[in-house]
């Protein structure tokens, strides 16, 4: 993972996210330098669009989201040749259009990802690669306060947290490899390989940063963005403590699961 050490992820998204958010987003775009995506791109859900325009060197061709809000954020970060609004489900492009396709973080938020797997498939030529990440069963069963309060005896509050924050994470999908391989088999892909990433003290940080990062909620209803201050002093005291993190993302117990497939030929 160390194979690319002049793009600092992790600056370039605490310039713009919180601490918890820049975490996750600059472990993700580490996986993307070291694999193929040829274009035509498709991102599905590419929600506000600084993922893309900090992870990549060129602009994606297609953005695709639901909601018009986030695409008009996406516009500004100048990361897509075409942003389109349009439901994963149906997407508005003849089959075989695209060469490749990414979802970062999405399909866990999608009550019916198995119909968004198959419009994916119904885009992409034969053989195009289709990544993707999405938390795994270890996100809820690592999280910290939960884990306290089953320290502490008390089963019955731990899996009511569990619930609470998969909740306010809108998870709809927190399932393990064999889950995922049966929905993409059935949907025309062909899993060549899956990892899990971000240990269960990256997910504490991650956890934490939901109520630590309150304020941030306040300057992003208010100013429209994450980070007032986009200085480099705003943000120097957190860097040190989370490029372990970053520089080191693979975990047996990883919260969530990155996977490489390729739709059958």
């Amino acid at each position: 993972m160390d194979n690319h050490p002049k793009k600092d992820f992790l600056s370039l998204n605490l310039r713009d996210l919180p601490y918890f958010r820049s975490l996750l987003r600059a472990t993700e775009s580490r996986f993307y330098l070291d694999l193929e995506l040829p274009a035509p791109t498709l991102d599905v859900g590419c929600g506000d669009g600084h993922f893309a325009s900090v992870t990549f060197d060129r602009p994606i061709e297609v953005g695709l989201d639901p909601w018009r809000a986030p695409l008009l954020e996406a516009k500004r970060y100048g990361g897509y040749r075409w942003l389109l609004q349009a439901e994963g489900g149906r997407i508005p492009f003849p089959e075989g259009y695209f060469a490749s396709a990414f979802s970062n973080s999405v399909l866990e938020h999608i009550p019916d990802v198995q119909a968004v797997l198959h419009e994916v498939a119904r885009v992409l030529q034969p053989g195009a690669p289709f990544y993707f990440c999405v938390p795994n069963p270890n996100f809820t069963r690592y999280l910290s306060l939960a884990r306290a309060f089953e320290r502490l005896r008390l089963p019955a509050l731990a899996e009511a947290y569990r619930r609470l924050f998969n909740r306010i994470s809108r998870h709809h999908h927190c399932d393990p490899p064999e889950v995922w391989q049966e929905r993409l088999e059935q949907a025309g892909f062909e899993l060549r390989r899956w990892f899990h990433y971000f240990s269960p003290q990256a997910l504490a940080a991650l956890e934490w940063g939901h109520y630590f990062g309150l304020p941030a909620l306040v300057t992003k209803r208010l100013f429209g963005r994450w980070v007032v201050l986009r200085h480099p002093w705003n943000t120097s005291w957190i860097y040190p403590l989370l490029e372990g993190h970053v520089r080191q993302p693979l975990h047996e117990h990883g919260a969530y699961t990155f996977y490489i497939t390729a739709k059958r030929t």
